[in-house]
């Protein structure tokens, strides 16, 4: 997906773009980049793949060769970002994160007589550029980025280095992913994730509604466009993608995945599908707090059966080859023997999407003597890969566990009863369970309901985008 950080104050704000920055490494893994404001020579951007090394390692240099009091950073899963820019709104810098769908058609409809940008390899469209050349269609960078974000299919957060050392900082229109505003004594910042600026010493000052556009500058900051009334956050931020430190809307993400857990473990009981366990853990990393969750309801002890190493290989899904990732996934479960061999044990994954990664586990623990291995999904069966967010792991439809299996039950007929496939009382919510228990050789498996997933963020459903639960977006 992607994270941004930036900062303008009346002193040098490397450090803490740098820092700010590398506290959204867990939201992209191919490219980060930098760029700053010095008011001797203007504007300055370095970028660097990320594939292999973390963000931090590849800019330990950048103390010596940048400086200024006002930078923007970005983590990116996809384009080269930030990009420096020359048109007729001056010279800037630019990063956004989320994906454009219509790029081909608004090159042509937009850009065809005149507009130009650049290409990457292969002719692939930068969407960073992309969205530049649609804010350089109006006078003003307002009008720009509404208009940009008002012709996009799919999603548009968008940060502004401008050539005067102030920032430009814009949430999505339907603010699918957010953007927040920190403030300390000497300057602001913006930043997707919370808990990045708080750790710098900033303290909350807002966070931005759908299409609201602010204007930064280290002694003040301006509203240049208000919010609008409607929002369709992302619920999946919550279940997986956000930190455990992170608010989103007021909401901590681990508390909602604590009480997410509970929510599921009362429902088995109420249910009768509260299995005879000896302990409950999460696939780790971000199931374990579902599974924390899970066991305080249940008075079962939380335990770890397996640990993940990471020292070397911190995310499993950093190679670009699936086989790859997961081989690696595979290397870094180091089994605790003691707490498999004869146990009967219920794990809790954040979410289960293909299933390759999570047979290979399961499989893993019978191997080391595991009694029997019940599943929970922290939530709903995934019917839609996103159309709304760049994921480094992105699926079409047919990758997905659940529609494979559907498919298999009931042919593309079986397309038109996705709703009651994703309920676990009717028939085909039974049929499907059942199906991939025996596919992945569990011996219960369950999925969050919606309706669960929902009370655990605690926002209305209305504010929130199911769309790859029940394709609601």
């Amino acid at each position: 997906m992607g994270g941004f950080f930036g900062a303008v104050r009346k002193s040098d704000v490397i450090s803490d773009v740098f820092f700010g920055t590398d506290y959204h490494s867990h939201l992209g893994t191919r490219r980060g980049g930098m760029a700053a404001y010095n008011d001797e020579i203007g504007l300055q951007r370095e970028i660097h793949n990320i594939e292999n090394s973390p963000f931090r390692t590849k800019f330990d240099d950048v103390f010596d060769e940048m400086s200024g009091s006002a930078a923007i950073g970005c983590i990116s899963d996809s384009d080269p970002q930030p990009l420096l820019m020359r048109s007729n709104l001056g010279i800037y810098a630019i990063c956004t994160i989320g994906i454009v769908n219509n790029a081909e058609d608004l090159i042509q409809k937009y850009l065809a007589n005149g507009g130009h940008f650049s290409t990457m390899t292969g002719g692939k469209i930068n969407s960073t550029d992309l969205i530049a050349a649609l804010i350089n269609q109006k006078s003003t960078f307002e009008e720009g980025i509404r208009f940009a974000q008002s012709v996009i299919e799919g999603t548009a957060n968008i940060l502004i280095l401008c050539n005067d050392g102030s920032i430009i900082a814009a949430r999505d229109r339907m603010g699918r992913i957010p953007v927040l505003i920190g403030k300390t004594d000497d300057g602001y910042c913006v930043s997707f994730e919370s808990f990045a600026y708080l750790k710098l010493g900033y303290e909350e000052e807002k966070e931005l509604g759908p299409g609201e556009i602010v204007h930064l500058t280290a002694d003040k900051l301006t509203q240049l466009a208000p919010p609008l009334e409607e929002m369709h956050i992302c619920a999946f931020l919550w279940t997986y993608y956000g930190y455990p430190n992170s608010c989103y809307e007021g909401v901590n993400v681990e508390v909602m995945r604590n009480r997410n857990g509970a929510i599921m473990a009362q429902n088995d009981a109420e249910n009768g599908k509260l299995a005879d366990l000896d302990y409950v853990s999460g696939v780790p990393d971000s199931g374990t707090p579902h599974a924390i969750g899970y066991a305080n309801a249940c008075h079962v002890p939380f335990a770890r059966p397996f640990i993940k190493y990471t020292p070397t290989w911190a995310r499993s899904f950093t190679p670009s080859n699936q086989r790859e990732r997961n081989r690696i996934a595979k290397m870094k479960q180091i089994p605790t023997h003691d707490l498999i061999e004869g146990k009967n044990l219920l794990f809790v994954d954040d979410s289960i999407v293909r299933g390759t990664q999570l047979k290979e586990t399961v499989d893993f623990l019978y191997e080391n003597g595991a009694k029997s291995v019940h599943m929970r999904s922290a939530c709903p069966p995934i019917m839609y890969g996103c159309k709304y967010l760049n994921f480094s792991r992105g699926t079409s439809d047919m990758d997905l566990i659940a529609r494979r299996v559907i498919l298999e039950l009931e042919g593309e007929e079986g397309f038109k009863y996705l709703e009651e496939y994703s309920d676990a009382k009717t028939e085909r919510g039974k049929n499907l369970r059942k199906t991939i228990c025996e596919k992945f050789n569990f011996a219960s498996l369950e999925f969050q309901s919606i309706e669960g997933a929902i009370k655990a963020i605690g926002l209305p459903a209305c504010k929130l985008c199911t769309y790859c639960w029940n394709g609601k977006g």
